[in-house]
């Protein structure tokens, strides 16, 4: 395998639609993969519909995009982004629906008098922006609101209208929870109990808003053009009306239909208008077609609402697939199940029966989804030539996520070519081709394959990895070896078996470091302890360059080079240095950034002072202020290699070393003297990289720890003190300690 750059992207300028349950991916990341392997106009396969996102930038690049989508929300998401209503449309469909009647006052009036409550601090009505609850409480017990009167905001305990205005929506839900279920599933169908139970996750005043909307829009005379704007905005209350969201908000990302033990109550009028916003910001209009209707060479997307297993075979005759891009769904029953609910609100029974096994489904275990993706990637098979390659994204990612990936594709008949990891908060990026027709066989898995590919990616980085990273260095070597599944295996058992095995690679061999506060496997950190090897004569130094030394490096090396340069342009100049599994996090690039650079607009450049010349003109300027400072407490002074040793009775008191870097790993390995001897000496810019450094190396940390660090400008202070002793001196330099500078750190 080579391992391949992480391609970076740009945080999507805003969230959307439902972005709580759409894939987190950078924008910008396709558009830029695609070209190194397939020319514009080639047709593009997504199999599994789950980021519209994705989609449509691939489309907007000039692909045409064939995508295959069963879920009915996740289609609408689609079709709306790649072919906007217009705002006028947007605002004339909300300004309808609020002139609309409901007995003798406007629509739009009585629901947001759900939401009024008084400021208490002038007693004016105000609206809610939302209130909160706790679980099965029959009345919320605090409310958030800004007043316009006399500014008052915040949160606020109910007043005694508040509670009674709950309870009084709340004694009239039975009929409403009656509508609700009623546009899902009929009163004799089987599914009514699941549709039910996922009903429970909407209060009464919600349902209410919701029903209300609802029903008072199949009244409308609305065009097709606004009905679709209406719908849209309705969507965005669907979400915002459900009990899933924890205050404060430790969740922000559901999996699960639990509610939280304190949650928001939105007033969803205000989130219909906060619909406008999101609805209106996405990007450029996309020809869009359903299957078979054809799409311009200049890009588009074509939508299959079914299943990749129906479409193999017409795929395979009518259009020749160059790459299948996808992000790979993860259990999610939290959206799937709403999405069946808000599909049959929206477009009636009808839209939900294709999809109806959402609503029955309540366990989405690791296992399952490697089944699901095993299917699809067993279709993906089929039609493909050999060679095809596919692009996917592992969004979220966690251990089992990866082995469940990983996994079913290698069963498929899919060849791992690559896979590019930065943090457990960033998408796994994975190249697969698609691998020969003959039948390979299953490989038994062998421990120490596990352990050698482990301890190679712990030498190769130099410092402690996370447990996502040595699981997927465990998980490459087995779909390498063609051992992750063999025939006579389920999925879950194969599962279970490669975690066993990843977990015995780990716990029963000397040459790793466990640095966590719990026994389990998969927390804290991992490394490679140097010390048997060493006494086996490995022929590496205990000590290799940390991965964040090396970034350090090449960073400031590029901006001496390429002064006025964007992030981006950093990042482009970096992942290729550093592939695979050994990709930066944004945090460490900051870092070095906030020790080294300054910011101008978007541009970055070197501090005047940490040109390279200035810097080591600087430097040079430290050793005599370290001789006269020996000097003035009676030590002799000498240069002995890159330390300046003080000496008394030709024994060494002190060895300096200066640095104009943070590779305090490097000095510590260089210098021959002693912790309790050695004094490192380093600018003032760099104690905050130094410390970001030892809070993410517990090795480093503790080595740090037996050193003392002095900085340039109190070498310059004790100069000028007047009564300089012995001990004021031992005094000065334990007076400015690194820890100091940690709260400057960019810890993003």
């Amino acid at each position: 395998m080579e391992p391949q750059p992480y391609i970076p992207g740009t945080k999507p300028a805003d969230a959307g639609p439902l972005a709580r349950f759409m894939p987190p991916l950078e924008e910008g990341v396709i558009a830029r993969w695609l070209p190194l392997h397939s020319s514009t106009g080639s047709w593009l396969l997504d199999p599994f519909g789950f980021s519209p996102r994705l989609a449509l930038e691939a489309a907007r690049a000039g692909y045409r995009v064939l995508v295959t989508v069963n879920n009915p929300i996740t289609r609408f998401l689609l079709e709306i982004a790649a072919n906007p209503p217009s705002e006028s449309d947007f605002n004339a469909a909300l300004a309808e629906l609020e002139t609309a009647k409901k007995g003798d006052e406007r629509l739009g009036a009585h629901l947001k008098s759900l939401y009024q409550t008084s400021c208490e601090k002038c007693n004016s009505e105000v609206q809610a922006e939302y209130f909160l609850w706790r679980k099965e409480a029959d009345a919320p017990h605090a409310r958030v609101y800004t007043c316009p009167q006399c500014n008052d905001s915040g949160e606020r305990a109910v007043n005694k209208q508040d509670i009674e205005r709950a309870k009084k929506i709340a004694a009239t839900d039975g009929l409403h929870r009656s509508r609700a279920f009623e546009r899902v599933a009929k009163l004799d169908d089987d599914d009514r109990v699941y549709a039910e139970e996922a009903i429970q996750h909407y209060l009464p005043r919600p349902l209410y808003f919701l029903t209300t909307v609802i029903n008072r829009v199949d009244g409308l005379n609305l065009t097709p053009e606004r009905k679709r704007a209406l719908n849209a905005l309705i969507l965005v209350a669907c979400d915002a009306g459900n009990t899933l969201w924890d205050h404060p908000a430790t969740r922000p990302r559901p999996k699960q239909l639990n509610i939280p033990s304190q949650f928001r109550e939105h007033n969803l009028w205000t989130q219909l208008e906060r619909g406008l916003s999101l609805w209106t910001e996405t990007g450029s209009p996309v020809a869009i077609e359903a299957w078979p209707r054809k799409i311009p060479e200049s890009g588009g997307v074509c939508i299959y609402e079914g299943r990749l297993k129906e479409l193999a075979h017409e795929v395979k005759k009518e259009i020749p697939i160059a790459a299948v891009i996808g992000s790979l769904p993860r259990p999610n029953q939290a959206f799937w199940t709403l999405s069946a609910l808000w599909a049959g609100w929206l477009w009636g029974r009808e839209a939900v029966e294709p999809y109806k096994v959402a609503l029955r489904r309540r366990r989405y275990d690791w296992a399952w989804n490697a089944t699901a993706l095993h299917a699809a990637f067993s279709h993906l098979f089929e039609l493909l030539p050999l060679g095809t390659p596919l692009f996917g994204f592992v969004p979220e990612p966690e251990p089992p996520f990866l082995t469940s990936a990983l996994t079913a594709a290698s069963a498929a008949g899919f060849d791992l070519k690559s896979v590019a990891l930065r943090t457990e908060h960033d998408p796994i990026q994975i190249l697969w081709n698609r691998g020969e027709h003959l039948k390979r066989e299953a490989n038994e898995p062998n421990v120490s394959v596990v352990r050698e590919a482990i301890h190679s990616h712990l030498i190769e980085r130099g410092e402690p990895a996370s447990f996502l990273h040595v699981h997927a260095a465990a998980l490459i070597a087995l779909a390498e070896a063609h051992a992750l599944k063999n025939k006579t295996q389920e999925f879950d058992e194969a599962l279970r078996a490669t975690n066993a095995l990843i977990q015995s690679a780990l716990s029963e061999d000397e040459r790793f470091v466990h640095y966590s506060s719990g026994e389990s496997v998969d927390t804290g950190l991992w490394s490679a302890d140097f010390s048997p090897l060493a006494k086996r004569g490995a022929d590496f130094s205990p000590h290799s360059e940390s991965l964040a030394d090396r970034v350090e490096v090449a960073i400031v090396t590029f901006l001496q080079k390429n002064p006025n340069s964007i992030y981006l342009e950093i990042e482009d100049d970096l992942y290729p240095q550093f592939t695979g599994l050994l990709t930066p996090s944004k945090a460490m690039i900051y870092a070095v950034l906030d020790s080294y650079a300054q910011r101008d607009g978007a541009s970055l450049k070197l501090r005047a002072e940490d040109v390279a010349l200035a810097r080591r003109n600087e430097r040079d300027t430290i050793i005599p202020m370290l001789e006269l400072v020996g000097k003035r407490l009676g030590y002799s002074t000498s240069l002995a290699d890159k330390n300046h040793v003080w000496e008394e009775n030709n024994s060494v008191q002190f060895a300096f070393y200066v640095l104009a870097s943070a590779l305090v790993g490097r000095a510590m390995d260089d210098t021959p003297y002693s912790p309790e001897q050695t004094i490192l000496v380093i600018p003032g810019g760099r104690a905050s990289l130094i410390a970001y450094k030892a809070s993410r190396d517990p090795a480093l940390a503790a080595r740090l720890k037996k050193y003392r660090l002095v900085k340039y400008r109190l070498l310059r202070t004790m100069l000028e003190v007047p009564v300089l002793t012995r001990e004021t001196f031992e005094e000065q330099i334990a007076s400015d300690p690194l820890e100091k500078s940690k709260s400057q750190m960019m810890m993003f």
